[in-house]
């Protein structure tokens, strides 16, 4: 018994992990959008490279990295960039994924086209 609990824990902390990855999509004013597991639209930043984040300190405040659980594996065009804040965020095509503080709902995209540099992800 107690070892048939343990695997159910461990399949069932494997199974949230694999669902960690931002495949969701959502229909919005743009068309499908990727969509963080929360149901909001996830964005990339013009000023990264692929692999590499450039938004700390106050840009993260206001778009707030999409943020990989430990333990989460890379898979098909998602890869998890390493932060030099010590954190893994999930990325697509190898650009890291955000969510912006101003949206409020799912279907939001109020974040796209700001100062240029930000774009809505598509699938």
């Amino acid at each position: 018994m107690k070892t048939r609990l343990i695997l159910t824990l461990l399949f069932t902390a494997g199974a949230s992990i694999a669902y960690a990855q931002p495949t969701t999509t959502v229909k919005t004013d743009k068309g499908e959008v990727l969509a963080g597991e929360n149901g909001m639209t996830l964005y990339t930043f013009k000023n990264d490279k692929k692999g590499v984040s450039n938004c700390y300190e106050a840009c993260a405040q206001n778009w707030p990295p999409y943020m990989a659980a430990a333990g989460a594996k890379a898979e098909g065009a998602y890869s998890i960039v390493d932060r030099k804040d010590g954190g893994k965020q999930w990325a697509k095509d190898g650009m890291p994924l955000y969510f912006w503080v101003k949206d409020t709902k799912k279907g939001d995209t109020t974040g796209d086209g700001v100062k240029g540099v930000w774009d809505v992800a598509k699938p």
